[in-house]
């Protein structure tokens, strides 16, 4: 069988924000309230809630090393700060620095830090680094605390998937689908573990195309079931969204060599 394309969803990279008592944080853009953080560091150079808040601003932009800089004066200043270990977190969650992330969000669960954000971006982290078993058990741990958290529910199933444990996933992505029906991704994803267990009537059923990687697996299951013009059709499909699409390109090649 071909490869089969999956999506996981992106972390949820929530910043936690601190109510702004300098810049006006919530109200102004970032270009205006940065001086205004740097001028209150300057004057109070023990000011914990600026260097914060002015993290948040660097983070928001996607400025994480910056970022990082301030939410580490931010836990010198105060060493148990949960919020800052968790905004710290996903600021090397955004640089891709997976371990970094994991172990300022363990620490930030180790002091108290109990609430679905941690667990969920921890385990897209773990997801990230092939640590399946590990996203599992915290995806799981954010559905007991909000057992309707359709994106647990998708990552998880992403996991399961990768794992080979088709049932599972297919199992939480029609929870997903119950959660929101209509969930393009979820149809896809559920689609491709039809496809994986080889039960490909209910893989095409599943796979309406919205994109080149559905119209690429749609085209998987009907060339497992024999249906190779349906086959061709769609992988061409997938080429005419993306000409440079190297997988369409080699499976119409395979098509046409068994002709």
């Amino acid at each position: 069988m071909k490869k089969v394309k999956t999506i996981l969803l992106t972390a949820g990279i929530a910043i936690v924000l601190a109510i702004a008592f300098i810049g006006c944080y919530y109200n102004r853009s970032h270009d205006q309230t940065i001086p205004d953080y740097n001028k209150a560091t300057r004057l109070e150079p023990n000011y914990a809630e600026a260097y914060f808040n002015r993290g948040n601003a660097y983070a928001e932009e996607g400025d994480y090393d910056r970022a990082i800089s301030d939410y580490t004066e931010v836990l010198r200043l105060e060493p148990n700060s949960t919020r800052t270990y968790f905004n710290r977190g996903n600021a090397y969650l955004g640089k891709g620095d997976y371990d970094r992330a994991i172990s300022d969000y363990n620490e930030a669960i180790r002091l108290g830090l109990n609430f679905v954000g941690t667990y969920f971006n921890r385990g897209y982290a773990y997801n990230e680094k092939g640590d399946l078993y590990r996203a599992i058990s915290d995806y799981t741990e954010v559905l007991r605390l909000e057992p309707n958290f359709a994106r647990a529910y998708f990552n998880r199933g992403y996991a399961y998937l990768k794992r080979g444990d088709y049932d599972r996933a297919i199992s939480d992505y029609t929870e997903v689908l119950r959660l929101e029906p209509n969930s393009e991704d979820a149809y896809h994803n559920r689609g491709n573990a039809y496809l994986k267990k080889e039960d490909y009537d209910r893989a095409i059923l599943r796979l309406e195309p919205n994109s080149e990687d559905a119209y690429f697996n749609r085209g998987n299951a009907y060339e497992a079931k024999g249906d190779y013009d349906k086959a061709l059709a769609d992988y061409e499909s997938a080429l005419q969204i993306d000409p440079d699409n190297s997988d369409a390109q080699d499976a119409i090649e395979n098509l046409k060599m068994t002709e």
